[in-house]
């Protein structure tokens, strides 16, 4: 196969659980081919350049072949090259409170400003 549905493939290649979330995020504007916002029933051909916002954060992903069948997780990884770059490191942890603790006191915020840095 030379092209397939942009639609399709994201399914095949596990970006998207269905096809019908492929083609919402489509849709949506969530997806770039070789610069340009793509629709579902655009083309996909091997050395085409995706960008796909999954989540919150988006994935640069180089085609190397085309599928219209979903396959296991193994064989979808060799249908692309992933080119997503590291995520960066988080500045600084992020205060959490136990389960059941209750409503924080006026001393627990001003230790939680003073663990800040503020």
């Amino acid at each position: 196969m030379d092209a397939v549905r942009l639609d399709t493939w994201l399914w095949a290649a596990r970006f998207y659980k269905t096809r019908s979330q492929a083609k919402e995020a489509c849709d949506a504007g969530h997806v770039w081919v070789n610069g340009d916002v793509a629709k579902p029933a655009r083309s996909v051909r091997p050395d085409d350049e995706l960008r796909v916002r999954v989540g919150d954060w988006p994935r640069l992903a180089r085609v190397i072949a085309t599928s219209e069948v979903r396959g296991p997780a193994p064989v979808a990884r060799l249908l692309y090259e992933d080119l997503t770059p590291p995520r960066p490191a988080r500045s600084a942890p992020v205060a959490t409170r136990d389960p059941g603790a209750g409503r924080p006191t006026k001393r627990d915020r001003r230790d939680t400003e003073r663990w800040r840095g503020r």
